[in-house]
């Protein structure tokens, strides 16, 4: 189905934070006033990314679920805060701009929820609240596990691929060539490159990013595991052969969350919703009617 059929608002809501008030972005597809399946809340990458390149979720209407995106604040088209300190940049402040959409669209009682990469990092800490099911999609539950994974794989590529990326933002241009070449094995092997995925990196991978969010210190020695038995909703676990999130990557939220079931979706990498996105979003539906 094309987006274009789909009904769809799109604008901003007031999010309160520490006596200031920001506002953050969100885009609906299908209809939130007289659905007939909870609706789904998509939470994007990074940190530091933006909703765009998790679009073919919109895909999901086709199965009766309104589905939600929107920009983490800091990002994209939510309010940028460039000025404030490290410190400022906590799960709280996710946790509490979630809460308020939540509330805003008066679904707190009823959603579902979709996290990809970081997406599904940030809501595994929010284990207090209750969604009707999760979907954790090519993410892990531990920083430490994700980085050896990254390094394992990029030393794989040819020196000079690895030299390029080496040099970071300083050398753009070599830089982003050399991420290109380990996203198109590793990130999405969708041919041609999703537009929507390149727009979403390089807001944090260009000389002009606003990288405030993505150099936090909000990830640093995280990791989640020990309270995963915690998760007491059904949880579908994701991820791709080709993933950065690695089948042992990937185990221990299977092997920890009670209520769980794992896919690996064998031709995708860090983006089945584009690899294999009919089948991806079958099986998305299915284990959402049936949660």
């Amino acid at each position: 189905m094309s987006s274009s059929a789909i009904p769809t608002q799109e604008g901003h809501i007031d999010f309160p934070y520490q006596g200031e008030t920001h506002q953050t972005y969100y885009k609906i597809f299908g209809d939130l006033q007289n659905r007939t399946q909870p609706p789904i809340v998509v939470l994007h990458g990074g940190p530091g990314l933006s909703h765009d390149y998790l679009l073919p979720h919109f895909d999901l209407t086709e199965q009766s679920f309104p589905v939600i995106f929107y920009d983490q604040i800091g990002n994209a088209r939510s309010t940028h805060l460039p000025d404030k300190p490290p410190t400022f940049w906590t799960f709280d402040l996710f946790f509490d701009e979630l809460e308020n959409l939540l509330k805003h669209f008066d679904i707190q009682n009823e959603y579902h929820i979709i996290g990809h990469s970081w997406g599904a990092m940030m809501f595994s800490e929010f284990v207090t609240r209750r969604p009707h099911a999760l979907v954790i999609a090519d993410a892990p539950p531990s920083i430490a596990l994700w980085q050896k994974s990254f390094k394992e794989l990029v030393d794989k590529f040819p020196q000079d691929v690895k030299d390029d990326l080496a040099k970071g933002l300083k050398d753009w241009e070599p830089y982003w060539k050399a991420m290109m070449k380990i996203y198109a094995v590793h990130g999405c092997r969708a041919k041609p490159f999703p537009k929507e995925l390149e727009y979403s990196l390089l807001l944090n991978n260009s000389p002009t990013s606003d990288r405030s969010v993505a150099t936090s210190p909000i990830l640093k020695d995280w990791d989640v595991t020990d309270r995963l038995h915690l998760v007491d909703v059904p949880t579908l676990v994701i991820n791709g052969r080709y993933d950065i999130a690695q089948d042992y990557v990937t185990k221990p939220w299977k092997d920890n969350i009670p209520d769980s079931k794992w896919i690996t979706f064998e031709e995708s990498s860090h983006t089945p919703f584009w690899e294999e996105r009919e089948k991806y979003m079958q099986s998305i539906g299915a284990f959402l009617t049936e949660a």
